[in-house]
């Protein structure tokens, strides 16, 4: 057996999703997951009667968070529904499902947001200025303030945990929003412990030919979740692999110890 892609630390030749991590790799470490998204984040399927009318369903059994938790050997959870944005999940949604209590806090979070509010609804992208690093209630009115703060409400409750900001993928033109993703990488400086899974860069075109292979009207099909979910668990085994250091003390997230003796113990 080829054991060496499990020591495959220091290739700085390798790029994000240059093969599929075996059953999601290092992302089994980190335990509990939490997908906070819309509905490509929910496993959510289009129904299409014979008179043409459609209907939206979250099967959240496919969702890609599920297929990564069956892959993994991780408890993952769906803190998401179809049509979500970050304002309504700040406003109302994750206090009306328990999404920020303890028994729910998860030691990193993958945050897959940004199509509903830039894309349909029109929110202004924004920028880090409009974060209130203080109180993250004074946040202004925009895309990059509801989006950092519940990175920083999560924060409150969970300090060590690690954050997995997702890009939109490309289409055949291009990248669909680049200040969206412009701005997850200016979120990982602000925001510690906190990276990019850039599909706009790394992952294949959602075009055509993907279209007609792994879509169901206008969402992704089984196959289309279950394709999502490998490319998350690589890119985050990735991730890992590239930032040892960092996950060093995943462990220890949510209890009161360290190894004050060995990195990230900060």
């Amino acid at each position: 057996m080829d054991f060496s892609g499990y020591f495959d630390f220091d290739n700085e030749n390798e790029r994000p999703l240059e093969r599929l991590a075996p059953n999601g790799g290092y992302t089994g470490i980190l335990r509990t997951i939490g997908c906070v998204g819309d509905s490509l984040s929910s496993g959510e399927f289009e129904s299409l009667t014979p008179s043409g009318e459609k209907g939206y369903h979250d099967m959240f059994d496919f969702s890609w968070g599920q297929f990564m938790a069956r892959d993994c050997g991780c408890k993952v959870y769906n803190f998401s529904r179809g049509g979500m944005t970050a304002k309504e999940y700040m406003q109302s949604f994750a206090e009306e499902n328990g999404f920020w209590a303890d028994d729910k806090l998860c030691r990193a979070y993958i945050l897959a947001l940004g199509v509903n509010d830039i894309i349909n609804a029109g929110m202004p992208v924004g920028d880090i200025g409009d974060i209130d690093f203080a109180d993250w209630r004074r946040n202004k009115e925009t895309f990059a303030s509801y989006y950092a703060a519940i990175v920083q409400r999560l924060r409150e409750k969970q300090p060590d945990a690690r954050f997995f900001f997702v890009t939109m993928p490309k289409t055949e033109n291009g990248s669909p929003c680049p200040a969206h993703t412009a701005l997850l990488y200016r979120f990982t400086e602000v925001f510690p412990h906190s990276y990019v899974i850039d599909l706009d860069r790394w992952a294949p075109a959602h075009d055509a030919a993907f279209r007609a292979r792994f879509y169901l009207g206008g969402h992704l099909n089984a196959a289309g979740y279950l394709l999502t979910a490998r490319q998350m668990e690589s890119y985050i085994d990735y991730i890992i692999r590239h930032n040892s250091d960092d996950f060093m003390q995943i462990g220890f997230v949510g209890t009161p110890w360290r190894n004050c003796a060995a990195p990230g113990a900060d």
